[in-house]
């Protein structure tokens, strides 16, 4: 696509929390978030959905009715082509989130989503292999309050790479996290000694 439009071409919500089992359940699967990837470009019918992934209609279809039942996913707008109906599908949130608790309302315990860093590896070997990979990792021993704060950061890049206009002929993958590691190495305090021969 080579327009320079605003993406996607339809109101959304800016954030949504998953909240229920269904939902993380509905986002949990690599073909759906592909297609929800897919509606960050602008509003889809099926068929258009089913042509962009290379499956069949019936499949995408079902999909799609799984995401729309969970919340994920509306219809933005119709069309009528000779006596049928065409349906066309967005985004109902330009981001989706699990809160950290990771606990509904009702105080259920949510299942896990996937792992993005999974996808992402697996996404990026071939741009790896052609040497057109850019990642970068870091770790830093912090307080819990100063990772929130960089987390809100990052969280506003994220979301300027999402409202990038789509202009150009390639999808870029964007993957970032932070997590923490328990298990990693630290150095013991400096000793006296060291401190003053500095």
């Amino acid at each position: 696509m080579s327009s320079n439009t605003p993406a996607p071409d339809y109101d959304l919500d800016d954030r949504l929390e998953l909240t229920t089992a269904e939902q993380v359940r509905a986002i949990s699967d690599p073909l759906r978030t592909t297609l929800l990837g897919l509606l960050h470009e602008r509003a889809a019918t099926v068929t258009e959905l089913a042509a962009a992934v290379k499956r069949p209609k019936s499949t995408v279809a079902h999909h799609v009715n799984l995401l729309t039942r969970a919340g994920l996913m509306r219809v933005v707008r119709t069309r009528r082509v000779r006596a049928i109906e065409e349906r066309y599908y967005g985004r109902t949130a330009r981001m989706f989130y699990i809160g950290l608790g990771r606990h509904s309302p009702d105080g259920d315990k949510l299942p896990h989503d996937f792992n993005d860093f999974d996808v992402a590896a697996k996404e990026s070997a071939a741009a790896y292999e052609d040497g057109r990979m850019r990642a970068f990792l870091r770790h830093a021993r912090i307080p819990e309050e100063r990772a929130a704060e960089f987390w809100r950061r990052v969280d506003q890049v994220i979301h300027e790479f999402d409202q990038l206009p789509r202009s150009g002929d390639t999808v870029y993958g964007f993957a970032v996290g932070l997590y923490p590691m328990p298990d990693y190495p630290i150095l013991p305090p400096a000793s006296a000694s060291e401190d003053d021969s500095g």
